[in-house]
């Protein structure tokens, strides 16, 4: 896949980027909550829980994101329609 520097700029000066900035943050939280070591066994049922409700949240994000997505195109179909 080829990336083009002008698209790239383009994403970047109109923000189109920042939608996935809660993406970005998720994984890192990721990486943060796989790099803790629990000492008990209740710390490493806690962290397995926080695992799980971040696996749930990072769905529930894309799934959101796909929806914005999806609307932002239907908006502008609509608003060539109207131009």
């Amino acid at each position: 896949m080829k990336i083009s520097l002008n698209d790239l700029t383009r994403r970047f000066l109109l923000g189109e980027n920042k939608q996935r900035s809660v993406l970005v943050y998720l994984q890192a939280l990721k990486e943060t909550l796989n790099s803790i070591h629990p000492r008990t066994q209740s710390d490493y049922r806690r962290l397995e829980v926080a695992k799980d409700h971040l696996n749930e949240i990072r769905r529930h994000a894309r799934r959101l994101q796909e929806r914005v997505t999806l609307l932002e195109e239907q908006l502008q179909i609509l608003e060539e329609g109207k131009g």
